[in-house]
């Protein structure tokens, strides 16, 4: 890289703008491979993350936090105990910071209704109150979305219906 110039670097610079589709084409590749997971869940991953789509929409969610919403277990296509980091950082560069953490967040604070049947604290959500930008938003994901998106039965909206979301949000990274 030291002995590049200028010119290549447009090169690159220019191919990497052209090609940025790839990044909803790839997004939206690990989340339909959601649907060959279930790990004893009610629904397969991708429902799961549909549901959780699915309502945020339903609730007047704002069309990052929708997108976040969908693809907030996508990090279970690669590793399940490390699936909320894997897809934040996916998210990151595309989504404002509160989004973002809601995301890192979001094991933590649907442990609420859970991490006691491991021994673990229900209430370690309260270890990110001082550090996340919108603990209202990462609750509110949390409690009224993620934690009830297990129902087989509900009017659950496909993958399709998001595709043009998912297009719109990774078309630009908000940072580099």
């Amino acid at each position: 890289m030291d002995e590049s110039t200028a010119e290549q670097w447009a090169v690159i610079g220019a191919e990497t703008r052209a090609n940025q589709g790839r990044v909803a084409d790839r997004v939206l590749m690990l989340l339909e491979s959601l649907g060959d997971i279930t790990d004893g869940f009610s629904t397969d991953q991708l429902t799961h993350c549909l549901q959780t789509a699915t309502m945020a929409e339903r609730a007047g969610a704002d069309t990052e936090v929708v997108v976040a919403a969908l693809c907030h277990d996508i990090g279970k296509a690669i590793s399940v105990p490390n699936h909320p980091r894997i897809g934040a950082e996916i998210l990151k560069p595309y989504v404002r910071n509160e989004v973002y953490e809601m995301i890192l967040v979001h094991q933590d604070f649907q442990g609420r209704h859970y991490y006691a049947h491991f021994g673990a604290d229900p209430d370690a959500r309260e270890k990110h109150r001082d550090s996340v930008e919108s603990f209202d938003l990462a609750a509110r994901f949390a409690d009224e979305w993620d934690q009830q998106a297990f129902d087989p039965d509900y009017d659950t909206l496909p993958l399709e219906h998001f595709e043009p979301m998912v297009r719109e949000v990774f078309a630009k990274p908000k940072m580099l």
